[in-house]
């Protein structure tokens, strides 16, 4: 293969911008080559004498995906790494952002830091893209004089969030499809075919089968007071959401779900997870143990754990030992308390976290899957009894009548 061409946009290890062209295979190889020089890319291209910037990229102004964050985050702690001053490193960033509401947001962090507030500070003015586990992490990471680093872990935890909720997306779309489908056509069914055959029904008389008189009931209260139905589904909704917008609603909720047959496991097993990757990661960040406590039971999306969480917290702050005072809450399983104590001896609890959490991941997409498969059938029969009830309830009149004609 014939090398070829690229014009780059690259910062050099002083973090000045410099632009050139280098000659290689592929982009990837490209990118490599300047990485060896000591460059990190802005921007590549192949061809041209001049490289575009990614300043002057067109962008979006969006709300800011999770996706979008992570790169963020990541960006941020690849150039924190390679040594570059915080100031330069937000510069950067927000020059690379293709998203114009990151661009203005990394702009007024960047006034900040400048003028002497630490990032994390400046981070935490803007609540509704960072959240307390990113900032906390960071002003420990800043504290510690260990930024990079800190950052680079925070990153790979967003990352994997990213990863897990497209993931559960993903796995959720032939099942969502398949029940919107389904339930169209019982609409449709009940809506419009079945009322066509109802005049024909009522010429056979009163001597209906017991399953056609379910259905003429169940679409004559249907066609005649449809606007009653979608307001009550509307009202349940709605009402169903002001219930877990309070404290016991909420509690009630999650409860249930964590003991729900059947999805109850995976839910648990997600949510304990979760608890143990921000609890890692805070911990790794050199957030105090019974701060990291707390922001993680918030963060573990669950009420009843936050609650575990601040008892937890609680108790350590007595004196006992995260791992007991774990198995004393109830909440937590033996795989995470067991990992906790041997975290504690060994002096390396982030490590055991990761663990815990990575073991935890497998067992929640083993679980996914095994979910999807029973859901799928489980979907296409509840519609085939439907269809299968629809039909019977109008071929059974038509040959009843058959017989009376015989």
């Amino acid at each position: 293969m014939a090398a070829r061409a690229f014009s780059y946009t690259a910062l050099d290890g002083g973090g000045t911008r410099r632009t050139g062209v280098v000659e290689a295979d592929t982009q990837e190889a490209a990118i490599a080559q300047l990485a060896t020089m000591g460059r990190f890319v802005l921007d590549i291209k192949e061809g041209g004498k001049g490289a575009s910037t990614t300043s002057r990229v067109e962008g979006r102004r969006t709300k800011p995906s999770r996706q979008e964050l992570a790169l963020f985050t990541r960006r941020m702690a690849d150039l924190a790494t390679a040594g570059l001053p915080l100031d330069r490193v937000l510069q950067v960033v927000g020059d690379q952002s293709e998203n114009l509401t990151m661009k203005d947001l990394s702009k007024e962090v960047l006034e900040d830091v400048r003028a002497g507030v630490p990032v994390s500070q400046a981070l935490a003015k803007h609540k509704k893209y960072f959240n307390e586990v990113f900032t906390q992490t960071l002003r420990a990471g800043e504290a510690s004089g260990q930024f990079g680093d800190v950052a680079t872990r925070l990153a790979e935890f967003q990352e994997k969030e990213v990863a897990r909720r497209s993931q559960v997306i993903s796995a959720l779309v032939y099942p969502a499809i398949l029940a919107s489908t389904a339930v169209m056509v019982v609409v449709f069914l009940l809506t419009f075919v079945v009322p066509r055959l109802s005049g024909i029904f009522h010429d056979l008389g009163d001597n209906l089968p017991v399953t056609t008189k379910i259905l003429l009931s169940s679409t004559d209260f249907l066609t005649k007071n449809w606007m009653v139905v979608v307001g009550s589904i509307i009202g349940v909704v709605i009402a169903f959401r002001l219930w877990v917008a309070t404290d016991i609603g909420a509690e009630t909720k999650d409860r249930f779900l964590l003991h729900a047959p059947i999805v109850g496991g995976v839910i648990q097993k997600a949510t304990i997870s979760r608890f143990a990757r921000v609890l890692g990661t805070l911990v790794y960040g050199g957030v105090p143990i019974l701060e990291a406590l707390d922001i993680a039971g918030l963060s573990a999306g669950n009420r009843v754990f936050q609650k575990s969480a601040i008892q937890v917290e609680h108790e350590v702050r007595e004196g006992r030992p995260i791992a007991e005072a774990m198995m004393d809450a109830g909440a937590f399983p033996p795989v995470l308390t067991h990992m906790v104590a041997i975290g504690e001896e060994t002096g390396d609890l982030p490590k055991m976290l990761s663990r815990v959490a990575e073991s935890l991941d497998f067992e929640v997409d083993t679980g996914m899957r095994r979910l999807v498969a029973m859901v799928e059938p489980l979907i296409v029969l509840v519609m085939g009894v439907f269809v299968g009830f629809v039909v019977l309830s109008v071929l059974l009149p038509i040959f009843q009548a058959q017989t009376l004609v015989k």
